[in-house]
């Protein structure tokens, strides 16, 4: 493509070498605009994102929210595409979004739905079944933005009156898990902040609760997010979500113990 689109895509990152390259590529020809936003990398992420021409600001960890809020602001453009550092926009869909741009049709929108779909360790592309969210990821930043909040970062539309969100037909990979010692960190690290974001909202679950947890959160995982299909690793992986959900809860009760409110 000669001509890039008027668009800013934006990625928060913090210790990604292994894996920048491929998401920055994958956007580099339609984006005539590349946000690194990164909170302090100790390895290469920001010599790589450089030498493929993305832009490099440091902004200080705060939470998800108000990071994307940080970066949101610092795109030129009034359109953008957020992806994370784990995410890799597919061909099909850099094509969509051009031909919308091509044809001027995103003036008839606030922003567009894109589908992240879970591809796991050592696939290649995602399995045909496998789970997806349906999340505002590509927005004009005069309608739309992040909400602030440390844990969830989530687009919303701010301008009801423009309150028009189309639905784009491809998808985007995700793959947020490097291995299974991985995957335990961000159990680990995640929980914490939703234990202190549950604190902060006074919601602290019961004892039976969290004796239940744990055996919900596998079922849901393992048929809702139909990690089924993946066989013995989908029985694994389905563990590990309900371990996720059981740390958070437990977490939460510590906190509220700590704090003399249980």
């Amino acid at each position: 493509m000669s001509k890039k689109l008027p668009l800013s895509v934006f990625i928060i990152t913090k210790n990604e070498a292994d894996r920048i390259s491929d998401v920055i590529l994958a956007v580099k020809e339609i984006a005539d605009e590349i946000l690194v936003i990164d909170s302090g990398s100790e390895d290469d992420t920001c010599k790589i994102a450089a030498s493929l021409g993305a832009k490099l600001m440091f902004n200080k960890w705060n939470g998800y929210g108000l990071q994307k809020i940080f970066g949101e602001k610092e795109c030129r453009n009034k359109w953008i595409l957020n992806i994370d550092a784990d995410e890799e926009v597919s061909k099909e869909l850099c094509q969509e979004i051009v031909e919308i741009f091509s044809k001027n049709l995103q003036e008839n929108y606030s922003g567009f739905r894109v589908k992240i779909v879970n591809k796991f360790r050592f696939e290649k592309k995602p399995n045909k079944f496998a789970y997806y969210y349906n999340q505002l990821r590509l927005y004009n930043k005069d309608y739309a933005g992040f909400k602030d909040s440390s844990v969830h970062d989530s687009v919303e539309i701010k301008d009801k009156t423009k309150n028009n969100i189309g639905q784009l037909e491809n998808i985007i990979y995700h793959q947020s898990f490097r291995s299974f010692s991985h995957w335990i960190e961000k159990i680990n690290s995640y929980s914490q902040m939703q234990a202190q974001d549950s604190f902060n909202k006074n919601k602290c679950p019961s004892v039976f609760k969290v004796l239940l947890t744990p055996f919900f959160a596998f079922l849901k995982a393992y048929f809702v997010r139909r990690y089924i299909v993946y066989g013995f690793d989908g029985i694994i992986y389905s563990f590990l979500f309900a371990f996720s959900r059981f740390a958070k809860a437990i977490k939460t009760r510590e906190i509220f113990k700590a704090n003399n409110n249980l």
